[in-house]
Formats: structure tokens, sequence, C-alpha cells
């Protein structure tokens, strides 16, 4: 019984009804107009990698950004809430397409700006 219950959801997919609930299904985030971001930036691409193998080895993204971030760095790279239009454009669509996640455990991304190397990482949609 259970599996019906499983494929009459993925029906509902194809119906194409049920308008903004749709959105959620489809694993795209929901547009946001301010993000709660941080950020480790580097200077120099060495350090960066180095910052991202400290993150893959399962450090914290706070604890890192302390010790890496050239900009910062005593925030854990926190930027705070930041409106569309108030950051570097590339740096900006970047953090936009990233999913909320933790410091603990955080989905992050790499863009290169005229600052220098960033990891981006948010912490919150709104």
């Amino acid at each position: 019984m259970a599996p019906k219950g499983k494929q009459a959801g993925k029906g509902g997919d194809k119906s194409g009804g049920g308008g903004g609930g749709g959105d959620k299904g489809s694993g795209k985030l929901k547009p946001a107009t301010s993000i709660n971001v941080r950020h480790i930036l580097c200077e120099k691409h060495s350090k960066k990698e180095e910052a991202l193998e400290k993150l893959r080895n399962g450090a914290k993204f706070d604890d890192v950004a302390r010790e890496m971030s050239e900009d910062k760095a005593r925030q854990g790279g926190s930027l705070g809430w930041k409106t569309r239009g108030s950051l570097l454009p590339d740096f900006e669509k970047v953090a936009y397409d990233l999913e909320p996640s933790s410091t603990g455990n955080p989905k992050y991304a790499e863009v290169k700006t005229s600052e220098g190397y960033h990891i981006v990482m948010v912490e919150g949609r709104k």
C-alpha cells in the first residue's frame, strides 16, 4: 500500500496543479530579497585552497574564517543580512544560488572577485 502513496505524489507533479507548491518539490530555492551570508576571503589562490581543505576535513566554517579569512575574521566571516544589489555582482549571484546551511555542516561555493577569492555560505534567506 505504501508505494501507491509515493506514486500518487509523483503523479501530482505531472498534473501541474497546485501552483506555488510545485517549486519546493523541484529542488529550486524560492526567490529571496535578502540573505544572511558568511565568507572566507583570501587574496591568494593557494590560501583559499588551504581553507577549502580544512572545510572538507570537517572544520566549522566560522572557525576557518576566523583563522584564514582576510576580511571580517573576528565575526567568523559573517557579513550579516544583505539585500540584492548590495554585494559585488559575481559574489551576489553565487550567494543567492546557495541553499542555507549551518557553520557546522556548511554548503559553500567559491567565487573570484576584484577583492580576491571567496568561499561563500548562506545561513538564512528571506
